[in-house]
């Protein structure tokens, strides 16, 4: 008898786990492809730098472009700010 609810109970698990994919972005671009369907899967990638290069590839597709939550942005530089050396001119020896 508990032969078959371990296996029972195994074969749940593995199906369970197998039709709930994480997802996951990437950060290093600031768009995503979304893809929807049955031929494609459902899907993210997130690869695009721009709206338009995503675009182009959703066209014809059941597919649409959003901004990536996880993008990473390089931290602004900051502006008037120049390091002490460049400020004052370096005496004449």
């Amino acid at each position: 008898m508990l032969k078959p609810i371990v296996a029972i109970s195994a074969l749940v698990t593995l199906l369970v786990a197998g039709s709930a994919r994480a997802q996951t972005y990437a950060g290093g671009s600031p768009v995503c492809l979304r893809v929807f369907g049955e031929l494609e899967g459902e899907r993210m990638d997130c690869i695009f730098p721009s709206f338009a290069q995503c675009q182009a590839s959703a066209l014809g597709r059941p597919a649409t472009c959003l901004r990536n939550p996880y993008f990473a942005q390089a931290a602004p530089r900051r502006s008037g700010v120049r390091p002490m050396s460049s400020q004052y001119p370096r005496p004449h020896q």
